[in-house]
């Protein structure tokens, strides 16, 4: 609670003003973007499950090149519907001894608790609520397998572009020698393909970003009126930058706790970035950070890339 607050605090009084994107996932956060991957327009989700559940198989083979069982690491695992079919094929070839789903999210932990036994009965589970990073740390304190770490549906967006080395260096750093990681990559297309993946008509990625304001109001004593304020989402198809903003439609100021915010009217608020990449810089930046590039895989549009990088020595 005290480090949402000072996030909050922090975004809320920088200029320009943002909110960090990791707090959208409580318990109804969580629901809505499940109903944004669900929806028409958001084309990530059925691009990605078509890659894993037809080419699971061919997936697991590459993983396997050395033969040796794998502790599969999933950074934010939602509700595995993707990644159970990688689960289910290690599970089928005996090459799986540990699954650790790190979300931060404790309602994503105790979910997967719940459903995951169900689907894939011999797996040992080991869920754990926190930071990406810092978990990842405890994982290793579970066994000393080979390592599978998997970030997928295109949450490395999140990063701008000028971020994404750091990130996988940083993951590299805590990683050893024959360690891989599976990461999927939205790919630059049509514009609008990718602007309507944001602004669904049914207004769901709207409500997940006003809910933000909500969950505020409810955990940190804030007062934000929410009618006042638009989600607005853009996309640079040069840069591949798609940023999600609200914008303050009237000159209004919220108190939150004993704090108190201004904003001018059309002022807006840097929700979150979704960055989408080519093929060509997504290599550039892998071999950049010491990664050997294993495999891609792609839906049949070509939409969506998943990336099986190795650690190198």
């Amino acid at each position: 609670m005290d480090n949402f607050l000072t996030d909050v605090l922090k975004g809320l009084q920088s200029s320009p003003k943002y909110l960090d994107s990791k707090y959208f996932y409580d318990k109804k956060g969580d629901e809505l973007f499940q109903k944004i991957m669900e929806s028409e327009e958001y084309y990530l989700t059925n691009a990605e499950m078509e890659i894993f559940s037809k080419q699971q198989s061919q997936i697991v083979d590459t993983v396997l090149y050395n033969s040796d069982p794998l502790d599969v690491i999933e950074f934010g695992p939602g509700d595995a519907t993707k990644s159970v079919h990688l689960l289910k094929e290690l599970a089928g070839r005996k090459q799986i001894e540990n699954y650790v789903p790190i979300d931060i999210s404790e309602n994503i932990i105790s979910l997967l608790n719940q459903s995951l036994p169900k689907q894939v009965p011999t797996l040992t589970i080991h869920g754990l609520a926190g930071e990406y990073f810092e978990m990842l740390s405890a994982a290793h304190k579970i066994s000393s397998n080979k390592k599978l770490v998997l970030f997928l549906g295109a949450n490395i967006g999140n990063f701008k572009f000028n971020e994404m080395p750091a990130f996988l260096m940083k993951l590299k750093s805590l990683l050893s020698a024959g360690d891989m990681v599976l990461i999927g990559f939205d790919l630059k297309k049509n514009p609008q393909t990718i602007l309507s993946a944001y602004n669904d008509q049914q207004g769901f990625t709207k409500e997940f970003n006003l809910n933000l304001l909500s969950r505020i109001n409810k955990e940190l004593n804030g007062n934000f009126e929410i009618e006042n304020f638009e989600h607005y989402p853009t996309y640079d198809p040069s840069t591949g930058a798609c940023k999600s903003y609200l914008i303050s439609t009237k000159e209004q100021s919220v108190k939150i706790g004993e704090t108190l915010i201004h904003f001018e009217k059309n002022e807006p608020i840097f929700m979150e970035i979704s960055q989408k990449y080519s093929v060509k810089e997504i290599d550039e930046i892998a071999t950049e950070c010491e990664f050997e590039v294993l495999a891609d895989f792609f839906d049949s549009n070509r939409y969506f890339v998943d990336v099986i990088l190795k650690c190198n020595d």
